[in-house]
């Protein structure tokens, strides 16, 4: 019985492959059956007939066939990335059965996406559909692959490109593609759109845009098979502005805002105060912040020009190096764990010396990616032995230095943006011939030999290009990533300084004019372009001088004024017409409580005194690290230091012993202020200028005062006014 089963399956088999062979006359040229149908007129290519509306209806996303094990037993190439795979899948796997010529409406293709046959992904397009008819007519015609030498889409154009809209309304998308034959043709429904900010401007399906009620820029982009052109939206408040005083533009920052603001009919904040700046600068800058003695002499200076001397002055001091050293060991992934004890502090104290000694930023950059010899000698080389894997070097270097993510193009073209696998693997060619000898802890850099790269889906030899180049015949002479390390750094490169200039911007203002920063692409562009190349330009005039583009960003209007907000802005979050409150990191969180109560954190296995912003080990054992968000340096994504707060942190601040002791400890500020002053007036002043940098309000030193006073313990009264001030949101975030 089991054997009359087996015959009468391979019967069935047999079959089908005859009525495949006949079928096959009329899918490669035959005319016999052709004229006989209605699609017989139309000429089919898969690649550009049926993959858009594969994706137009989301078959091939990771969430549907498209993920690494397919849907079902049918795996389609993610965003059809590979349509010759698609092909195969559709066309012969599952003996033939998913698409039927003889029968097109039996089709399964067509019963699944119809909902006729049941389906997981529910109902993906009606039988009523001219989407539908397509698939149908080419089932039909014989599941036609196409020529090669068939015509190719060169570009899209989306139409409008530029749109000023008011909220709440509506403008529909047109997409024209044009095609290697000349031809220009209507898209728009086979076209997939996405918005980078919804609040802005919402997109559906069929292209249709609707702004949002909040003022600003969004960018909604529309792509069609690997092409994508973008509509740049700008929503602007609906009343007019009106007797708005005209601010100070202290340099080109501050034109260049105040410009984006008038489009926008937002009103800019005001300056902050002397105390809010100084903590601000101190914060931003080095780090830490101001000692009570600090921020009375600064509010005591009557000098015009104390806000500049302040920048400068901070701009000398070693905290800087700490502070900016541990934004880029983040960057390069210090990390023990990987690297080991000795090599992750000579690599961080490699960095710290390089900011310290005012390495130009595009020097810092060619070492780490040319690093050659004994590691010891050159330990900006330990990068390769963190990200060991020639791919994984090629996707760290474009991510940290240019701003691009290219990782998912390994494996496909990129959904968002314009890099092909051929371009993700003429990167990784720069590092295909990197090697590491020697014992563990000899061990050498080098980068010899005629390694090849080839795209593993085409299998075609792919030469070492940059991003955005034409493919060379040949591999360039010599080691490679001297050619990279070049063209990177260069002045001239589209994305080197835009993306180093962003990602101080970022850390200065509290969100990039790019944003997400280490995200550059065409489908993601600036809140504010015309700013973010002034400061590229600005940094490379300067000669990549890192201290000179703090200056030029703290010396701006933009970055001394207010966090209040006014009619006009209070809903703004995009474009600085304010500043933005920010939760302090985690090490400079833990450094504020320390220097406010006076006692210094011991780290285990580090050296008494040692501040939580000079930490070069990622993986000291922490609990408040750790809690607050510290990263472990596991990717290069700044979205690793995790900034959101959350019930735990509040509950630690209010009830850890850790805390507790350093507020009552016999040698911390609170015992030292209660013993050195009788006047309770100047120790609540005291108090103010720790934790917050600024004197209190008459009506704060009233009330604390008569605190203190009608306590039978004064100094139990003084350590629950610290406990307080340190538990509130003016010292746990930076405004």
């Amino acid at each position: 019985m089991h054997a009359t089963t087996r015959r009468g399956t391979r019967a069935i088999s047999c079959a089908r492959t005859i009525v495949w062979c006949l079928i096959g006359v009329s899918m490669f040229g035959g005319a016999a059956l052709a004229d006989e149908r209605p699609s017989a007129s139309r000429r089919f290519n898969f690649e550009t007939d049926i993959v858009p509306i594969l994706s137009k209806f989301a078959c091939n996303t990771s969430g549907c066939h498209g993920k690494a094990e397919g849907q079902n037993g049918f795996k389609l190439s993610v965003f059809g990335a590979d349509p010759e795979v698609d092909y195969q899948a559709l066309v012969m796997e599952a003996r033939g059965r998913r698409v039927f010529p003889a029968s097109p409406e039996r089709s399964l293709l067509l019963r699944k996406i119809s909902g006729q046959t049941p389906h997981g992904g529910g109902v993906r397009l009606e039988p009523d559909r001219p989407e539908y008819a397509l698939l149908r007519q080419w089932i039909e015609a014989g599941v036609p692959r196409g020529s090669p030498d068939d015509p190719q889409v060169v570009r899209i154009t989306l139409d409008p490109r530029e749109r000023v809209m008011a909220a709440g309304e509506v403008v529909a998308l047109r997409v024209t593609a044009t095609w290697t034959d000349g031809r220009k043709t209507d898209v728009t429904s086979l076209a997939t759109f996405q918005s980078n900010n919804e609040s802005l401007a919402r997109v559906d399906g069929a292209g249709g845009v609707t702004a949002g009620a909040l003022p600003g820029s969004a960018a909604v982009m529309a792509s069609y098979l690997g092409h994508v052109d973008l509509l740049q939206v700008v929503v602007p408040r609906a009343e007019p502005l009106a007797n708005v005083v005209a601010l100070p533009q202290r340099n080109f920052i501050d034109r260049l805002v105040d410009d984006r603001l008038q489009k926008l009919r937002i009103a800019p904040a005001g300056p902050a105060d002397d105390s809010r700046f100084l903590r601000r600068a101190y914060l931003d800058v080095i780090g830490r912040l101001p000692t009570a003695d600090e921020a009375r002499r600064f509010l005591a200076d009557t000098d015009l020009q104390r806000r500049e001397r302040l920048i400068d002055a901070l701009l000398e001091r070693p905290e800087f190096n700490d502070y900016w050293a541990l934004y880029w060991a983040d960057l390069l992934r210090v990390d023990r764990e990987k690297l080991g004890h000795r090599a992750a502090y000579d690599m961080y104290r490699w960095i710290r010396d390089s900011v310290a000694r005012r390495q130009p930023l595009d020097a810092f950059a060619r070492d780490v990616i040319a690093a050659e010899g004994p590691l010891s000698e050159s330990p900006a080389g330990n990068l390769y032995r963190v990200v060991e894997q020639p791919g994984e070097a090629a996707s760290t270097i474009s991510q940290v230095f240019l701003g691009i993510r290219i990782a998912c193009a390994q494996c496909h073209h990129h959904p968002y943006d314009r890099w092909s696998q051929d371009d993700y693997f003429g990167m990784t060619a720069f590092f295909a011939q990197v090697r590491r000898q020697g014992a563990a802890n000899h061990e050498s850099l080098i980068a010899r030999g005629e390694a090849v790269v080839k795209n593993p889906r085409t299998g075609k030899h792919i030469t070492a290009h940059a991003l955005g180049t034409s493919m060379p015949e040949k591999d360039p002479e010599g080691d490679r990533r001297q050619v990279l390390a070049a063209w990177l750094a260069s002045p001239d490169n589209p994305w080197f300084a835009r993306n180093l200039a962003n990602r101080v911007w970022a850390r200065m203002l509290g969100r990039g004019l790019v944003e997400p920063v280490d995200d550059f692409r065409e489908t993601n562009p600036p809140s504010n372009p015309e700013l973010l190349d002034a400061l590229a330009r600005s940094l490379v005039d300067a000669k990549f001088d890192l201290r000179s583009l703090v200056r030029t960003i703290a010396r701006s209007r933009v970055y001394q004024q207010s966090t209040a907000t006014n009619s006009t802005n209070e809903d703004d979050e995009q474009n600085y017409s304010r500043s933005l409150l920010k939760r302090l990191d985690a090490e400079v969180l833990l450094d504020a409580v320390s220097q406010a109560t006076g006692v210094p954190e011991k780290f285990e296995g580090m050296p008494s005194g040692l501040r939580a912003v000079q930490l070069w080990d990622s993986r000291v054992d922490h609990y408040f690290l750790s809690l607050f968000g510290r990263p472990v340096r596991k990717t290069v994504c700044t979205c690793e230091r995790n900034d959101a707060p959350s019930v735990a942190q509040v509950l630690h601040l209010l009830n850890s012993e850790r805390v507790h002791s350093k507020l009552t400890h016999e040698s911390g500020t609170v015992a030292r202020l209660v013993r050195a002053s009788l006047d309770d007036r100047r120790l609540v002043e005291d108090l103010y200028l720790t934790f917050f940098s600024r004197r209190p309000t008459d009506a704060e030193s009233e009330s604390a005062t008569k605190y203190l006073r009608e306590s039978s313990d004064r100094r139990q009264a003084a350590e629950d006014l610290a406990w307080t001030l340190l538990n509130s949101l003016e010292f746990a975030f930076n405004h």
